[in-house]
């Protein structure tokens, strides 16, 4: 893999950071320059300038609306977005459901959905997780019945990410519960505004926000045409879908932006006669922490790279979900040591109190206590590394 960087990637890098700057509304660039702290209707603004320009799915393939760039593009696209403190868009539709779609979907589903996926018409939600099937998914109990033409689903899901913001909804359902759990799971679609049946209710996280929210399901109907895959083989579109959610949750370009704030927190914090930077035992955490990074960040070029050539994520994603989480823990952690009881701040904390861009620091770190857990449990991928990976013998 050629690391090099050519003089086309160095302009094309330049045309990117002068597009968002221009393109970036007034005040979505005044919320970026405070830290980027963004309400859903300012991620949907920010969706659909990047849908009219044309880069919305870098991932995509060209002909389903993606922009065809090779991995060196999509990569410095992705720096570039956060370096900007852009605001991070959904990853329900573009990330995981649309790119399951092309792989795996009618082509009545792809022409449903996926226009409607990239120009941010339709916003997607996750329903997986049940109250006692999280990491142990399969042992779900969602169920979906045959009922003529439909699927009649009664149940619970929970962790539903902005569920109370979505159109739509891709879960997984029971259809079977005479064999193997796994065998029994479907892949299915549900339209979460207009179903008769389907209720949301969503809950603060530690981190103050409402980012989660719980599900139910009471004799919700929903066509069995919006089944994506064979029945009862929803494990394999699950594991599919989650190989895709893996790969972006690392959040390699985020903790590179975290780092730098650990660093200028560090410097502009006075210990002495100089400053917390000084500090032999920051710098090496700093030190440990980017070494870290920049190893993970050529396993996640080299994934790029497969993809590129038309291989879906395999095993090696659990290592960008394992590794990646736990560095985004670590250097918030960090930035919240170096603040001392300037820690202590929130989202709502003056301008005298607390520079604007430190103020999100602690809903952050509290928000990525659940990082480790969220996308399949580190514990699961550490046993998908055994087994995929390592090749280790199974008791």
């Amino acid at each position: 893999m050629d690391l090099s960087v050519s003089p086309e990637q160095i302009a094309f890098r330049q045309e990117v950071r002068q597009w968002i700057q221009d393109a970036m509304p007034a005040d979505i660039k005044a919320k970026a320059a405070g830290g980027g702290h963004y309400d859903h209707e300012e991620q949907m603004e920010w969706h659909k300038i990047l849908y009219a320009k044309g880069w919305v799915a870098p991932q995509w393939p060209k002909e389903v609306g993606g922009t065809g760039w090779d991995i060196g593009k999509r990569h410095i696209f992705g720096e570039e977005l956060v370096r900007s403190n852009a605001p991070q868009l959904s990853p329900f539709g573009l990330m995981m459901v649309g790119p399951l779609l092309i792989q795996f979907g009618t082509p009545e589903q792809k022409e449903r959905f996926l226009p409607k996926i990239l120009s941010g018409e339709e916003v997607w939600c996750q329903g997986y997780s049940e109250p006692n099937a999280g990491s142990d998914l399969a042992s779900l109990q969602l169920r979906a019945e045959k009922d003529g033409d439909d699927y009649i689903l009664n149940g619970q899901k929970t962790w539903t990410t902005y569920a109370q913001h979505a159109d739509w909804i891709f879960l997984l359902a029971r259809t079977d519960a005479s064999g193997k759990k796994q065998d029994g799971i479907t892949f299915i679609l549900a339209d979460i505004k207009n179903t008769p049946g389907i209720t949301v209710k969503p809950f603060l996280t530690t981190g103050g926000t409402d980012a989660f929210s719980e599900t139910w399901f009471q004799n919700a109907r929903v066509p069995q045409s919006n089944r994506v895959g064979p029945e009862h083989g929803g494990w394999t579109m699950a594991k599919a879908l989650l190989a895709h959610e893996r790969t972006g949750i690392g959040g390699i370009a985020e903790s590179k932006r975290w780092l730098q704030l650990c660093k200028r927190i560090a410097r502009e914090t006075p210990v002495g006669k100089g400053s917390l930077f000084e500090d032999r035992g920051v710098r090496d955490r700093i030190a440990r922490l980017e070494m870290r990074l920049r190893s993970l960040e050529l396993l996640q070029l080299r994934t790029l790279a497969a993809a590129q050539v038309g291989r879906a994520p395999g095993p090696e994603s659990s290592i960008l979900k394992l590794v990646g989480t736990e560095i985004q823990q670590e250097t918030t952690e960090l930035c919240m040591d170096a603040m001392g009881h300037d820690a202590l701040g929130w989202l709502d904390s003056p301008p005298e109190a607390l520079p604007a861009i430190e103020q999100g620091v602690a809903s952050s770190f509290n928000y990525l206590r659940a990082a480790t857990i969220y996308g399949g449990s580190n514990e699961i991928q550490r046993n998908i590394i055994a087994k995929q990976i390592l090749r280790l013998p199974t008791a």
